[in-house]
């Protein structure tokens, strides 16, 4: 197949770009609807996580690697997850029923541990790529950070609504943070072990 900047994997990349505004549009102005307000947002970001899975197998198996897509891909990954812990973050700290905003912090907290994790591992990559021409491909424990993210934010999305009994103490919501907090930085340390032997403090 041609490689052309819009073929099917990054239209599909380019796809979830878009559906960043619509998920945190669909979370925050139908929060006062009931269960339709949560499962529209969350099917909106279960197809986001299909398309980026999706994406990257079609890419591979049609050979339609291309520069744009190694540029799109990780840019849409990233403004999907931090888009939607943050919106997520702020439904927590704007909803009524609330008694403290504790759930908000905390969660806020894990949304800065990730943020800080992105941007390091990031810098890093693009210090090394562009010094060095080496790109360490993405480990078992990216992947496990990644999946958790979804898994996590689609799970404190719907706590109420599949988990009625963590309704009250947001007991789900807490062990999710958790697993998202200690994978992301996990993976961190894991991508800056394996990206130390490449950078020089002296160049």
């Amino acid at each position: 197949m041609k490689k052309t900047a819009l073929n099917v994997p990054n239209t599909l990349s380019l796809l979830r770009v878009i559906l960043v505004p619509a998920f945190v549009a669909t979370l925050l102005f139908m929060r006062e609807i009931p269960v339709w307000g949560l499962i529209v947002p969350a099917i909106i970001y279960v197809v986001t996580g299909f398309t980026d899975m999706l994406d990257g197998k079609i890419a591979r198996k049609y050979n339609l690697v291309t520069d744009f897509g190694k540029f799109i891909d990780p840019l849409a990954d990233k403004f999907m997850v931090l888009a939607s812990l943050i919106s997520l973050d702020a439904l927590m700290l704007l909803s009524d029923k609330a008694k403290d905003q504790t759930e908000g912090l905390v969660f806020m907290f894990v949304i800065l541990l990730i943020l800080l994790r992105e941007l390091g591992v990031t810098s890093i990559r693009l210090v090394v790529a562009n010094k060095e021409g080496i790109v360490v491909a993405a480990s078992i424990f990216g992947k496990i950070k990644t999946v958790s993210q979804m898994v996590g934010t689609v799970a404190i999305l719907l706590e109420s609504l599949v988990f009625p009994f963590s309704a009250e103490n947001h007991v789900v919501a807490y062990v999710f943070m958790g697993i998202m907090a200690f994978t992301t930085v996990f993976s961190g340390i894991d991508y800056l072990r394996a990206y130390l032997p490449y950078i020089d403090s002296n160049k």
